[in-house]
């Protein structure tokens, strides 16, 4: 007798970090025949829930027989296509998607938003998540934001998920198409994944849109001038609605004076940007994105303007963490690349003591040299390797000074700083070379502000 069963598809993931356990427990759920290959070593708590779904997995290396045996291979964003195992089951011609499609494949009936942009994402995807909550919709905040869109599916449905993408998520996708897709700005970054050719880092990020279709909406900045060249060269296949602070748009968004004004289909919304909870030019930008996408989607505007009010802003992002003896220290951990720093010094408003530093990733410094000149007192550098910062501010900064440890950068600081002077951590860098993450980073930064 034949025997006919269906073999079970095999899913192979790459990574065990927080993407790669959640596709392997959407996989699991879905049926897969699901196998967990990790590099290096695997989170105990993650192990613990691979076990208790009886997932098996590997860590400290990779088992070419058990990895290219697969039908498909979810890879971790974090891993690079010129990584020897990619390059391995792509010559075999597997096919190799990211966690971001895999959850897509199973969202049902449910809607997306997506948020990319070079910077601002954070804080624009847990802005529309916020006005979402506030208008009472059944919503989750997933991506590169913290929580596996996987894992939410698996676990959790909802009707909504407002999902922030990275370039290197939106690298591999195939069929992943949001509902409402938003592109905040785009700036040199990550140049290093991108062999350092910067059109090659635009197209990721327009990836967002590429699997849209007239029923759905591209949010996007009209004062930036690297995306509005781009849409110089494509036919849009999604509705358009452009944001901006310098010119009256007919549908979109735009601030004239002290006034925001949004205008999708017959919904008007307005009110002042004094109203905001978020403070500083980027964040009004931030802030109509935010707003344009919950009205797209109907979110009546009472709820808009509530939820834009009573925001709070996002830990280790241009976050307050204490004032002692008239210093204040501000925690931007999160500012990875030179255009996030640029954004938080210009909107300082007090002598700063800037603390900078880290894996650099072909950092450009001299885009700062104007804001530093007129903003800085001291730059106090907090990392491994600190010769591009001394070369790039030697003639500029009134005084430089090296330390290698959260602790002594702010310390360093402190002693730098008078009554009435901010410092400010903005570290322009990845975080990889002192600390594990850039949340590791802000939380050290603010342990040792609370023991001076």
């Amino acid at each position: 007798m034949m025997n006919t069963a269906k073999k079970q598809h095999r899913l192979v993931i790459l990574g065990s970090g927080e993407s790669g356990v959640g596709a392997a427990l959407l996989g699991k759920q879905q049926g897969y025949d699901v196998f967990v290959s990790d590099g290096g070593k695997i989170k105990d708590s993650y192990k613990k829930e691979l076990n208790d779904q009886g997932i098996a997995f590997e860590e400290g290396g990779h088992s070419e027989a058990l990895i290219l045996n697969a039908d498909e291979v979810v890879k971790s964003p974090g891993i690079p296509e010129k990584a020897e195992m990619v390059k391995k089951i792509r010559a075999k011609g597997i096919t190799v998607i990211g966690e971001i499609e895999l959850a897509y494949r199973f969202k049902g009936n449910s809607k997306i938003i997506a948020i990319t942009g070079s910077n601002g994402k954070s804080t624009t995807t847990s802005l529309i998540y916020h006005i979402c909550v506030t208008a009472g919709l059944s919503a989750a905040l997933v991506g590169n934001i913290g929580y596996s869109f996987a894992k939410q599916i698996a676990e959790d449905p909802k009707d909504w998920y407002i999902a922030e993408l990275s370039s290197f998520q939106l690298d591999d996708i195939i069929t992943f198409r949001p509902d409402v897709s938003v592109l905040l700005n785009i700036t040199e970054d990550h140049l290093d994944r991108y062999d350092y050719q910067f059109e090659n880092y635009i197209n990721s990020k327009f990836r967002i849109i590429e699997n849209q279709t007239m029923n759905d909406y591209f949010i996007y900045c009209a004062d930036d001038p690297v995306i509005t060249e781009k849409l110089t060269t494509l036919i849009l296949p999604t509705n358009p609605l452009p944001f901006s602070m310098k010119q009256e748009l007919k549908k979109g968004g735009y601030i004239k004076g002290d006034q925001m004004m949004l205008r999708i289909q017959e919904e008007r919304v307005s009110m002042s940007i004094y109203d905001f909870a978020l403070k500083g030019k980027h964040n009004n930008y931030n802030t109509m994105a935010a707003g344009i996408a919950a009205a797209t989607i109907g979110i009546r505007k009472e709820k808009i303007r509530e939820a834009v009010k009573n925001f709070h802003s996002l830990e280790h992002r241009m976050e307050f963490v204490a004032m002692v003896r008239g210093v204040e220290f501000i925690n931007d951990s999160k500012a990875t690349n030179v255009n996030s720093t640029w954004y938080a010094l210009e909107s300082m408003n007090k002598p700063t003591v800037l603390i900078l530093g880290g894996t650099d990733k072909g950092n450009d410094y001299g885009l700062l040299a104007e804001l530093v000149k007129d903003k800085v007192k001291a730059i106090v550098c907090m990392g491994v390797d600190n010769k591009k910062i001394l070369e790039a501010f030697k003639n500029i900064a009134p005084v430089i000074v090296e330390t290698d440890a959260a602790k002594k950068a702010v310390n360093t600081a402190f002693k730098l700083a008078t009554k009435g002077d901010v410092v400010l951590l903005s570290p322009s860098c990845a975080s990889f070379d002192l600390f594990k993450n850039y949340e590791d980073r802000g939380v050290q930064f603010k342990e040792a502000v609370k023991e001076l």
